[in-house]
């Protein structure tokens, strides 16, 4: 049997169940009510006849009195009033004793004179009785009142009034035949609503099983759980639905967000764009994501009337490992410039030599010894190898793009470096933005470089001669990489200044924006990057 069918067959016994419950409750209540009535109305004609002063004045002659005359009472007026009483009300009888039980009015004249069938000693007593008993005339519902003296106070006798079960539940069969009817409309109730469950069930369930939806959520988890990629998918209503360990991981969130709307569930301003275009209609958004400590792949699909999906790829080693890889390919560039200058230089003194010009070739040779590999502020400002053929590799890429690349007065490095890629990652990014920046402005195009360390940390600026930064709040906000109407990307447009500001951060430094622009020159960036150099000894 279907789960669907089994539901809609326990629905409907249950709620068979409760109205036959509900049934036998409102059965007995009836039940109880008709006797309550039938013993006050009882209590009631027995009041009225015990109250008559006939039915008193005849009790009080017959009082005291163990064997009254049969003959006597069977013609008397309380046998004639008894029956009419019980005539009148449809009452199985009407009986009246004297203060020793002893009858004086009962419907079957042969026991006129005998004693009372039933107890009476509490009537005589003084109190009232109603109850159910079995005498001369069988089963009946019985009120006892005593008959009072007026003038003494005295009990001289008592009324007995009785109805037979059948008039006590005459109505019984009505009251069954409502409650039935009420039954009857609560159960096709009942089934109704059961029906229209299944039918809910069905349709939200898509006709799967409970142990086929076990099945699914299994292996839901399991392939959320078992892939590498982050996943987070987000229903239309706006509420992540589903968020494996691995996205909260990359996007370095307190904790599950599921059951969360996406807008709280504190995802970066960027996916959160992302996904309210994969929301509207967006096919598919993708780019890079740059977060405290994680750089991120996202692609956004959007599923038809389903919601979105992100699937995350953490590239931090990858697009570090790049990044360090370019500091060396910079590297290895400027030390190939270099091999080539100097190859060139020792052709020309070969020259010189070979056409007996010594005193020529001397003084090129001693020319060259006192230059060196490097610029001469270069050479006499920043002492780290390192720096001085990192900063002639990009002043060579520079001036390829119509840059001039100098150092600031301000400038002055004893120290060694001592994380290179860190170093070169930071330098990098910003002189290669300060290089596109000043490619896209007016002519002189230069970047100025200000290098100063301090025990173990090196501080740097970075000024451009470009237009400076359009959008200052939000310069580290990563997008994709965009051309501007000249064919060159800005600053912003990328990942390299929140890549750059994460390796300061990881080291507990800093890299932020000093001036968007100035007078005389555009923007200017400046870090801080403890740990990256060691003070050597003069």
């Amino acid at each position: 049997m279907r789960f669907a069918t089994r539901i809609l067959v326990t629905q409907i016994l249950a709620a068979a169940a409760i109205v036959a419950i509900c049934l036998a409750a409102f059965f007995g209540f009836g039940v109880f009510q008709l006797r309550q009535e039938a013993s006050a109305m009882g209590l009631a004609i027995a009041r009225s006849v015990a109250s008559d002063p006939d039915v008193q004045s005849v009790a009080a002659e017959y009082a005291g009195q163990t064997d009254p005359d049969p003959a006597e009472l069977r013609d008397g007026i309380l046998q004639a009033q008894a029956q009419d009483v019980a005539d009148r009300t449809g009452a199985l009888f009407v009986v009246i004793a004297n203060d020793r039980g002893r009858r004086l009015a009962h419907p079957d004249a042969d026991e006129l004179g005998g004693e009372l069938s039933t107890p009476y000693g509490d009537v005589l007593a003084g109190e009232e009785v109603v109850d159910w008993e079995t005498g001369t005339l069988g089963l009946s519902a019985r009120a006892k009142v005593p008959i009072v003296d007026e003038a003494t106070g005295s009990v001289i006798g008592e009324v007995s009034v009785g109805f037979a079960p059948a008039r006590v539940y005459g109505g019984l069969p009505a009251i069954g035949a409502l409650v039935a009817g009420i039954a009857a409309v609560a159960l096709a109730v009942g089934a109704i609503v059961a029906v229209l469950i299944r039918r809910r069930l069905e349709r939200l369930t898509r006709g799967v099983q409970p142990d086929e939806i076990d099945a699914l959520l299994q292996s839901r988890a399991a392939v959320l759980g078992g892939v590498r990629d982050g996943v987070v998918q987000v229903a239309p209503d706006g509420v992540i639905r589903a968020c494996n360990d691995q996205a909260t991981a990359i996007l370095e969130l307190a904790g599950d967000p599921t059951g969360r709307r996406y807008r709280s569930a504190g995802l970066p301003q960027r996916l959160v764009r992302q996904i309210e275009g994969a929301l509207a209609g967006d096919a598919l958004a993708e780019g890079e994501l740059v977060l405290d400590e994680r750089v991120a792949y996202v692609e956004v699909r959007g599923t038809a009337g389903r919601g979105a999906v992100a699937v995350l790829r953490d590239r931090t080693d990858v697009v570090a490992l790049a990044q360090r890889l370019e500091s060396v390919r910079a590297a290895t560039g400027a030390l190939r410039v270099q091999r080539h200058e100097f190859a060139n230089r020792m052709h020309a003194a070969q020259g010189l030599l070979a056409a007996g010009r010594v005193s020529d070739a001397e003084e090129l040779i001693a020319e060259f010894v006192e230059r060196g590999a490097v610029p001469e502020e270069a050479a006499f400002a920043v002492g780290d190898p390192f720096l001085q053929s990192f900063l002639v590799s990009k002043a060579s890429e520079a001036a390829e793009r119509g840059v001039s690349l100098r150092m600031s007065d301000d400038t002055f490095v004893r120290g060694s470096v001592v994380e290179p890629e860190d170093v070169a990652a930071v330098i990098g990014n910003l002189v290669d933005n300060a290089v596109v920046a000043a490619v896209a402005g007016e002519e002189p195009r230069w970047v100025e470089v200000a290098l100063l360390d301090d025990g173990d940390t090196l501080a740097l600026t970075v000024t451009d001669s470009g237009a400076g930064v359009a959008d200052p709040e939000n310069v580290f906000e990563n997008a994709r990489a965009r051309e501007d109407e000249e064919g060159d990307a800005v600053h912003g447009r990328g990942i390299g200044l929140p890549l750059a500001r994460r390796f300061a951060r990881r080291r507990g430094g800093s890299l932020q924006l000093v001036a968007a622009r100035g007078e005389g020159h555009g923007a200017v960036f400046a870090a801080r990057l403890p740990g990256t150099m060691r003070e050597d000894t003069p």
